[in-house]
């Protein structure tokens, strides 16, 4: 059994990785702890790492072939990890998940026609049809009485109109960090189908549930949810390898897969670059145990984020994931306005989150935070948000008292 250090901090500036280097451009300064961007902090797992450099040691890099280990990869990796029976012909890839989103917009929508969000929900999900033209309705979660989310299917009944002709699910959810009930997707599967709406499901952090919760993929759990659905997955969160660009589709219905598959071909859009069949296939082969492990220090990392939190800083409230390294904070007890909170979070903690209103209705009051880091790291960033919010409490009563 190998066991991979986690705790190794490493310098990734010079890299040119987006954490860092966009500091400066989005906040305008850029001594920031940076805990934003969903990449991890670990390094990538060195069975992919070596398999990248094997290829590399070769000195061409020209045309390649899509090798068909890679289909058999993905193929018994949904089986192993999901219970999932995926068809070779169901597969293509597709370069990156919020393009393949836009993809599927240019295809199966027209201008001017609707696109079902459910927010507080990743915002490309909202950008990327309003770009291309379409009329992005919100179909907003409902918070229950432990913090997670409902779907709201009285709500979407009452916004769903004829023009509303695709629905992105977040599977599972972000920045909630939530996984699904097979109820629910039930559910929402059967009012799609009733009511002609295709389902695109955007299943990256399918891989990355936590504390015995378990992933739900979409397109299983009826079959008319298979009729209606396009799913994409990536390697890409759990190997921290989303540079590598190493998204793919699942499309079971025949007629979909058809046209939409027939669009990337036209387009030449369904082919991998050259590492990217190699580190998916290094992913899917050898990558149980380092995922095993990962997936223990992300938890660990949550359960230090929530007794911090409980110890000194009662105010913030975290959300703990069932599948993902990503972390909802629940500010709304300090009673801040939208400035405010970016003031405490910026200016006096020195960390750089996600704005929970970039999530759109319900992200008020929230910042997502990112744990899939060394646990140094982790902690200064929440000794940083303590004494910024113990300096507030010195100058401002909290929770009415």
């Amino acid at each position: 059994m190998h066991t991979y250090n986690f705790d190794q901090i490493i310098d990734r500036k010079g890299s040119g990785d987006l954490k860092h280097d966009a500091l400066k451009p989005r906040w305008g300064r850029d001594d920031l702890l940076p805990l934003w961007v969903a990449d991890m902090d670990f390094a990538t797992p060195p069975f992919i790492v070596d398999a990248l450099r094997q290829r590399m040691e070769h000195p061409i890099f020209g045309y390649t072939t899509t090798p068909t280990d890679l289909w058999q990869a993905i193929i018994n990796w949904q089986q192993r990890q999901h219970q999932w029976t995926v068809q070779r012909e169901w597969l293509t890839y597709i370069p990156g998940i919020v393009k393949g989103i836009g993809f599927v917009v240019n295809v199966f929508t027209r201008p001017g026609e609707k696109v079902i969000i459910q927010p507080p929900v990743y915002h490309p999900f909202r950008l990327t049809p309003l770009a291309n033209g379409r009329e992005v309705v919100f179909n907003p979660l409902k918070r229950n009485a432990e913090g997670y989310y409902d779907m709201d299917f009285d709500n979407l009944e009452a916004v769903c109109d004829e023009q509303c002709k695709l629905l992105v699910l977040c599977n599972p959810h972000n920045p909630a960090g939530q996984t699904w009930s097979k109820a629910t997707l039930q559910r929402l599967a059967d009012f799609c189908y009733e009511h002609n709406i295709l389902v695109v499901s955007d299943e990256i952090h399918a891989d990355m549930a936590l504390f015995g919760n378990r992933h739900t993929p979409f397109a299983t759990v009826s079959p008319r949810a298979a009729d209606i659905s396009i799913t994409f997955g990536a390697p890409s969160k759990t190997f921290n390898i989303a540079g590598i660009v190493s998204s793919f589709a699942i499309v079971p219905n025949e007629a979909l897969r058809a046209k939409f598959f027939r669009w990337l071909s036209a387009n030449e859009l369904e082919e991998p670059t050259i590492f990217a069949p190699i580190a998916t296939i290094a992913a899917y082969t050898k990558g149980d145990e380092w995922r095993r492990e990962m997936l223990k220090y992300v938890e660990d990392n949550v359960l230090f984020v929530e007794d911090f939190c409980k110890k000194h800083i009662p105010e913030v409230r975290p959300l703990r994931p069932q599948a993902s390294f990503l972390v909802w904070l629940d500010f709304s007890e300090l009673r801040l306005d939208h400035a405010q909170l970016l003031d405490l979070c910026i200016d006096k903690a020195h960390l750089a989150l996600n704005d929970g209103e970039m999530f759109g209705p319900g992200g008020e009051n929230h910042m997502r935070m990112n744990v899939g880091t060394p646990r140094a790291i982790l902690q200064q960033a929440m000794q940083q948000l303590a004494t910024a919010v113990e300096k507030l409490r010195q100058n401002k009563p909290l929770n009415g008292k």
